[in-house]
């Protein structure tokens, strides 16, 4: 179990939550030296895993996108 101060808390939180779901470490939050919250992992997990992306969901891009457009690729309201 780890106790930690409120600022330390704040500054470390993205750090403390990897700690609490990958190791399952109980995390004790102080103010003034005394226990106010309590940061563990969920007993359900929540998370979905999500199906890998298929290839063919992917779209091919088959033009360069910073070359100027033509005189032809212009609609006719913007010539």
């Amino acid at each position: 179990m780890l106790t930690v101060n409120t600022h330390e808390a704040k500054t470390k939180l993205s750090a403390l939550l990897s700690t609490v779901d990958e190791q399952g470490e109980t995390v004790i939050i102080c103010r003034n030296g005394h226990p106010i919250a309590e940061l563990r992992a969920c007993r359900t997990s929540h998370r979905k895993t999500l199906p890998p992306v298929s290839k063919k969901l992917v779209p091919k891009i088959e033009y360069d996108a910073t070359e100027t457009a033509g005189e032809d690729e212009w609609p006719e309201a913007h010539q």
